[in-house]
């Protein structure tokens, strides 16, 4: 009997996927726990597995094509089984749920202005033989939208695979985007700096002297179609899509194939990009120094890059002229701003702040990191003293909900990285549960991985309490917006020497500063004022952590 596989809800927030790549093909024997396809869902692209065996009888979402959780995925059952009741209702299915159809269905019950758009799309022209659309990728797991950096091809260039056409900035980076077709460029849907939603049409290639016209026309009013308001149930709105764009890449920069020239200082690797502003600018790349994933230069490299003369950089700003350098806005601080925003202005933020004694902390740290093979950092020692300060406050470690609080009863601590675009917060699960030295270890290789934009989306989510430690730039006191949905977090200054009182007497002594950011909606003062206080007695006696 033929098994109906719909499309997986393959995380807690996933409402639709994209399939990235079919790995079985129509006829293909299946068996129990095979991975049947690729899916991108909106926290990473997951394998599938088969549940059932038999032979995969039908494919209800080509490659690139995003459909809601339900949809009919495919179809698995005896060979030559008949499944056209099966398909029938596929097709009532994907109507529901305004799924991108290659063909228009007839509905029964039409108003006049969806059976004027049914009449526009179905005067769609057949696209011509060796014509490939190309929309905008989705480059990241939490990209949807892009921007066009910069075009490398233009309108009657000649293409070849593996080409890169665009340079194109995502929420997390900028990324080369490599055609995977051959042929000629035909025509550019969005036009350098314009951003765009992921499946827009991003360029058409093909035979040289095709006409196009049709199709980006078409393309138009298909997104026009899809961004209005869900129709009433009685009335579906059916999308007609042109193509589908047969294989979406996730390479970010790291993973682009690295071109590179050699130098008398020896290999200088460097991506095409950034190549070919130097040629154009006549920078010497053995005076660039790459950002990069392992010393990599990249186009940002190229541009920010300042030609020094007898070890001064050389600066042309015009005497009294006032002017401005515009810099866009990277998706990822696009991102940054959305939700930080939201948190400032949708959590009632209040500040607790204490200093705190270092002295038994630096030589508890001292005496620890004597021992061979071991190392750790006081931010090491916070984040277990932050870990365990919230066992015995479990109303820090919490979040808001319209309907309750949800006190958390396991420990995630997020911890702060800067990297080039903004701020990402990789977390560290069970940190109570953790000693000093795998807590220094794990907070190493996350803080790596969050600078060569390495982390994946499971790296970055879960946190229930967010440290952020400046103290080793200098910043001696400072205050941060809370990391939602936590309820706090801590901000971390410098170990200050200074004069302090000790036993009615001045001495020199080591103190730093932490400030508590807390939700008024969940920490009143008094509970984030007494999870400082226990906070203070774990790192000022460092001893008693491991009591």
């Amino acid at each position: 009997m033929a098994e109906v596989i719909t499309m997986p809800r393959l995380s807690d927030t996933m409402e639709e996927g994209t399939v990235a790549k079919w790995l079985f093909k129509v006829g293909d024997k299946i068996s129990e726990g095979d991975i049947l396809a690729e899916i991108e869902t909106d926290k990473a692209t997951m394998e599938f597995e088969s549940f059932y065996e038999g032979t995969l009888l039908h494919i209800g979402v080509q490659e690139g094509e995003t459909v809601p959780v339900d949809v009919l995925l495919a179809i698995i059952g005896d060979k030559k089984e008949d499944i056209s009741e099966l398909l029938k209702g596929k097709n009532d299915i994907e109507a529901t749920h305004n799924v991108n159809l290659n063909t228009v269905e007839s509905s029964p019950a039409k108003t006049e202005a969806s059976t004027s758009e049914e009449k526009q799309l179905t005067n769609t022209p057949t696209i011509p033989k060796g014509v490939e659309v190309i929309t905008m990728p989705r480059l990241s797991d939490t990209m949807e939208e892009g921007t066009v950096a910069t075009w490398l091809k233009k309108v009657g260039d000649k293409i070849e695979e593996g080409d890169i056409l665009a340079e194109i900035e995502t929420d997390k980076a900028t990324m080369e985007f490599e055609s995977f077709y051959a042929g000629v460029l035909l025509a550019i849907g969005v036009q350098e700096g314009e951003t765009a939603k992921v499946d827009t049409l991003l360029a058409v290639i093909g035979p040289k002297g095709t006409d196009v016209s049709g199709i980006m026309e078409n393309f138009k009013t298909t997104s026009n179609i899809s961004e209005k308001e869900t129709p009433k149930k009685e009335e579906p709105a059916v999308v007609n899509v042109i193509t589908k764009q047969t294989e979406v890449t996730e390479k970010i920069q790291s993973e682009v194939t690295e071109r590179s020239r050699s130098t008398e200082e020896g290999r200088v690797f460097i991506s095409p990009l950034a190549k070919k502003l130097a040629q154009e600018k006549g920078i010497n790349l053995s005076q660039v120094h790459g950002s990069g994933e392992n010393g990599r230069i990249i186009k940002r490299d190229i541009e920010n890059y300042q030609p020094v003369s007898g070890g001064q950089v050389q600066t042309h700003t015009p005497v009294g002229v006032e002017s401005f350098e515009e810099v866009k806005n990277s998706q990822m601080r696009k991102i940054i701003a959305k939700r930080l925003g939201e948190s400032k202005f949708m959590a009632p933020h209040y500040y607790l702040t204490v200093e705190m004694d270092m002295d038994n902390a630096i030589a508890s740290r001292k005496a620890i990191n004597s021992t061979p093979d071991v190392k750790i950092s006081f931010n090491d020692m916070i984040v277990k003293a932050c870990a365990m300060a919230l066992r015995k406050h479990p109303k820090v470690n919490s979040h808001w909900t319209d309907t309750s609080t949800l006190i958390a009863k396991h420990i995630h601590i997020g911890v702060a990285v800067a990297v080039d675009d903004g701020l990402l917060v990789p977390v560290l699960k069970f940190a109570d549960q953790m000693t000093f030295n795998q807590i220094g270890a794990n907070v190493k290789e996350l803080a790596t991985k969050a600078r060569n934009k390495k982390l994946t989306p499971q790296e970055m989510e879960g946190s229930t309490f967010t440290v952020s430690n400046l103290g080793m730039m200098g910043i001696r006191e400072f205050t941060s917006i809370i990391n939602q949905p936590n309820s706090a977090i801590l901000s971390v200054g410098a170990i200050i020497e200074k004069p302090v009182v000790k036993n009615g007497q001045i001495a020199i002594g080591n103190t730093m500063t932490v400030t508590l950011a807390c939700d008024h909606r969940t920490v009143d003062g008094a509970t984030g004022a007494a999870f400082l206080q226990t906070l203070r007695k774990y790192v000022e006696n460092p001893v008693t952590m491991f009591v």
